[in-house]
């Protein structure tokens, strides 16, 4: 087909990024943009991450919204915004009416009044608020209950096990403060609320909802049901009283200054061993991806294995061919019955006649979403002899592992998965969950007592629904045996994304691996190696090419992010912070006297960055609409090619970063 451009190349989709407009209610800035109001601040903090509307299924799932009539009213100090939003998904109807306002004193109301068109089974509708990580984790809090009682209380540290969170159930208000003196008052009305540690699934963000989750679902919404909610913000001056407090004022709209980025000198942490899962579609790989995926320096591929399942040897058997053939080893996910001794002997018997080295174990149960210490001991029996450490936690996200924390004496490492939208699936939230992907590994060390952490696999889209009421939502046998899910009626399976493709899956990934291996992952598993959920594109191509419109056989621009981390394997990654991390990304590299720096942008607009830390002498490429057919079509020849030098002074470099452009940049340091 012919090559991706624009929006297609950047997001994976023909359509522009939903408009953002700016908005001023007082002293506080924000943006509106689908409804929803988002990074609301006070000057340079932000208060809240987002305020928005959900309609959530019988299993969790979220109906996406249509908007009609949208009228938006905005003065330089206040607003008013009207609009319709229309869910409808199968057998779901529900139509809310939504009006938010602020005024000149900061006061902002998000009110909404819905009514249902059908009768359905729902988990939840309504409004919730996200209260950003960075800023709330660790930081004083007032709650203030239905009954009118209050307390004081903090937003928690580690990723909180406890849905709700502690004491934030019940809720009429959580007032935190945003500088000195200074608060923000968040008070609900409509319903009951309370408030659940989104970073167990990597949101960045700790969110308030209704319904308590202690009430029974999913329940039905009869036909003609009405629902009205309103979520208030208001800010509350307490400094004291003196003619020289100044008072709060909006920080005016300035051009857009340059996105500084500075790596530090330190040594840095170990880059985790990085790997691939076996690829779902099946399919053995052809000689040429064989070639390029040895050139990823991969640790290791990965392999699910129901060893009670006709046909798991052969898939073994596969996988460890495939690995050997890349230059990697096996990492062995077995779900395992209650009764694991014959399962796991056969298969320790067919593991003896592997071309390659099992580099771990994975234990997972076949029922059920956290590894009790009985099933890895009973496997360490059958496995001892490889080995190999062998370990478990879940194969779904740290929620499930968080709620079920077993014992960490059985196990020689603890492990989870991640992707980034389990709540939202909007390119703006799923850069956000980049940063919260520490916050579990870094929790699941100090709960598992410095365990070694893997993260496996990692992936832009769920693999199943792991707290699904409906059985039909759970994984089907087929997919653990390589058939990815149905393309019927023209639509993409729910586990694919077309951001795999894009210059923005590059990016997010560039992100992914900085956070992990800052958090201190040992391990960490991504993606696979063809097809539309993997690195590069099979021989045959995109099996939906109007929905999935990538380059048969060609690579996706993640495969070169991946490979430019596989240059420095065993190498360390140095801390290299951005001052918009939403805007711009950015990862530093070290082995030996060789340095790397890798910086994504996340915008439609080109934008400047700035560069401190770096040499004196680079050596720059970039990966952008210009050059991305090539890297696709022919990407031996494209890392062949040697950049341009440029001359960095004093270490800095600015750069005009390209729309979703990812740049490199090598220099010469100390060993």
């Amino acid at each position: 087909m012919a090559f991706p451009s624009g929006n297609l190349l950047y997001l994976g989709r023909n359509e522009s990024p939903p408009q953002r407009v700016a908005l001023r209610a007082g002293p506080l800035s924000m943006d509106f943009a689908s409804g929803d109001l988002r990074t609301i601040r006070l000057g340079g903090r932000e208060i809240l991450r987002r305020i928005y509307a959900a309609v959530r299924d019988r299993n969790w799932g979220t109906v996406p919204g249509e908007l009609s009539g949208l009228e938006i009213d905005a003065g330089r100090d206040s607003f008013r915004i009207r609009f319709v939003s229309h869910h409808l998904e199968n057998e779901i109807d529900f139509l809310w009416r939504g009006e938010i306002a602020g005024d000149a004193a900061g006061k902002v109301d998000f009110r909404f009044d819905g009514t249902a068109r059908t009768s359905f089974l729902r988990n939840r509708i309504g409004i919730c608020v996200l209260h950003p990580i960075r800023e709330c984790a660790g930081a004083p809090c007032r709650i203030e209950k239905a009954d009118g009682s209050s307390t004081d209380d903090r937003f928690p540290v580690d990723v909180a096990a406890d849905q709700p969170v502690g004491a934030f159930f019940d809720l009429a208000a959580i007032t935190h403060e945003v500088e000195p003196g200074v608060w923000a008052e968040v008070r609900f009305r409509g319903d009951l609320f309370e408030l659940e540690d989104q970073r167990n699934w990597t949101d960045a963000s700790f969110k308030t909802f209704c319904t308590p989750l202690r009430l029974p679902f999913p329940v039905e919404v009869p036909a003609g049901t009405r629902i009205e909610q309103c979520v208030t913000l208001a800010l509350r001056d307490e400094r004291p009283s003196s003619g020289s407090r100044v008072p709060l004022v909006a920080v005016q709209a300035l051009p857009l200054a340059p996105v500084s980025v500075q790596v530090a000198p330190e040594r840095g942490k170990p880059l985790p061993h990085l790997g691939l899962g076996a690829s779902s579609h099946g399919r053995p790989l052809s000689p040429r991806e064989r070639e390029r995926l040895r050139a990823l320096n991969l640790s290791h591929l990965r392999v699910d294995l129901h060893p009670g399942d006709r046909g798991s040897h052969g898939v073994l058997h596969q996988a460890a061919e495939e690995a050997s053939a890349v230059g990697g080893l096996l990492e062995v996910a077995l779900h395992l019955s209650e009764e694991p001794l014959d399962e796991v002997s056969a298969l320790a018997r067919e593991v003896e006649k592997l071309p390659v080295r099992v580099l771990r174990w994975l234990i997972f149960p076949a029922v059920g979403n956290v590894t009790a210490g009985p099933l890895v001991e009973a496997a360490r029996r059958a496995l001892l002899r490889f080995g190999a450490p062998i370990g478990g936690g879940s194969d779904a996200d740290f929620y499930e592992l968080n709620q079920g924390r077993p014992p960490a004496e059985p196990f020689d490492f603890v492990s989870f998965s991640m992707n980034p939208q389990v709540h939202a699936f909007d390119d703006a939230s799923v850069v956000e969950t980049l940063e919260a992907q520490k916050a579990p590994i870094e929790s699941a060390r100090r709960y598992f007592r410095g365990m070694p952490v893997v993260v496996s696999p990692i992936t832009l889209r769920p693999r199943f629904n792991a707290v699904a009421t409906d059985p039909v939502a759970h994984p089907p046998a087929s997919l653990h045996a390589g058939v990815p899910g149905s393309t019927s009626a023209g639509r993409l399976p729910s586990e694919v994304d077309p951001r795999q493709m894009s210059l923005f899956g590059a990016g997010w990934t560039l992100g992914s691996i900085k956070y992990v291996a800052e958090a201190g992952a040992a391990s960490a598993t991504y993606f696979e190696p063809s097809g539309w959920r993997g690195v590069l594109e099979t021989e045959a191509g995109s099996p939906l090419p109007e929905k999935f419109a990538s380059i048969a056989g060609g690579v996706f621009p993640l495969y070169h992010v991946l490979a430019d981390v596989g240059d420095f394997a065993s190498g360390a990654v140095l801390a290299a912070r951005s001052a918009n991390p939403l805007r711009v990304e950015a990862l530093a590299l070290r082995r030996g006297p060789r340095r790397r720096l890798l910086v994504a942008g996340f915008s439609i607009d080109p934008q400047r960055v700035r560069m401190a830390g770096i040499g004196e002498r680079v050596t720059v490429r970039v990966l952008d609409e210009r050059s991305a057919e090539r890297a696709m079509r022919e990407p031996e020849e494209y890392r062949r090619e040697p950049g341009l030098r440029c001359e960095a002074p004093g270490g800095e470099l600015e750069i005009q970063l390209p729309p979703y452009g990812v740049v490199r940049i090598d220099w010469q340091g100390e060993t």
